[in-house]
């Protein structure tokens, strides 16, 4: 008898600290911090297309146009110059005979400097053409960006949360739970500028990077306290 009543007293005991632990007067709820930005990153693809009966000859033409463009872009400091995809492919004709060979090469460009860009991308443009361009926001620049949103968006939450603890008459909160991350990152599109003229010289292009939007989200659970403690 003893011990049955003893161990209804653990039971008891055990059920009581379970209750303490449940979860009461919780609140999901989420915030977000978006800003507006400039684009500060060029990113550019030039490339060129060659065909001739001989591969070796095709190679030739190809390394030509390509050190050429390179020793060009070396004297654009602000701007950097990359070698791209470089392949050469048969070219087959009726009765599937070998016609020839055809070769493709590119370069890619990386600049802040839009106008030293849009300079250097006039020159190659002599013997290359300009296959796309984008702009976006720097790794750098993007960075500080997401540090600055960061306590934007907790500043929000903690707002947001004093708000919801007013509203329900409560003395305090507790954070139970919170996660940060980014809602979204809104580049210019790739714009294609397709086949241009690789004859004569070409005026250099001016480029406007345009602006992107960012966005940090703060999501997290809340337990409101209520004035004389913990209400169950």
């Amino acid at each position: 008898m003893i011990r049955v009543a003893f161990l209804s007293g653990l039971l008891a005991l055990s059920l009581s600290a379970v209750a303490e632990n449940e979860p009461y007067n919780r609140v999901d709820f989420n915030s977000e911090a978006a800003r507006e930005v400039a684009n500060d990153l060029l990113q550019a693809t030039m490339s060129v297309e060659v065909s001739d009966r001989s591969p070796a000859r095709v190679a030739q033409m190809l390394n030509t146009t390509l050190n050429d463009a390179l020793k060009k872009a070396a004297a654009f400091t602000t701007v950097k110059a990359s070698s791209g995809g470089h392949s050469t492919y048969p070219i087959y004709g009726k009765s599937n005979h070998l016609d020839g060979w055809r070769g493709t090469a590119q370069i890619r460009l990386e600049s802040r400097d839009f106008k030293a860009a849009g300079e250097l991308i006039g020159q190659l443009q002599e013997s290359m053409q300009l296959s796309g361009v984008s702009f976006t926001v720097a790794p750098d620049t993007r960075r500080q960006l997401e540090n600055s949103l960061i306590s934007e968006a907790l500043a929000a939450f903690k707002k947001r949360a004093e708000t919801i603890r007013e509203s329900l008459g409560g003395s305090g909160y507790r954070i139970v739970h919170i996660g940060i991350n980014q809602g979204g990152y809104y580049p210019q599109p790739m714009m294609d500028r397709g086949v241009m003229t690789m004859k004569a010289a070409v005026a250099a292009p001016e480029f406007s990077g345009g602006d992107s939007n960012m966005t940090m989200q703060v999501s997290g659970t809340i337990e409101i306290i209520s004035a004389k403690g913990v209400e169950k």
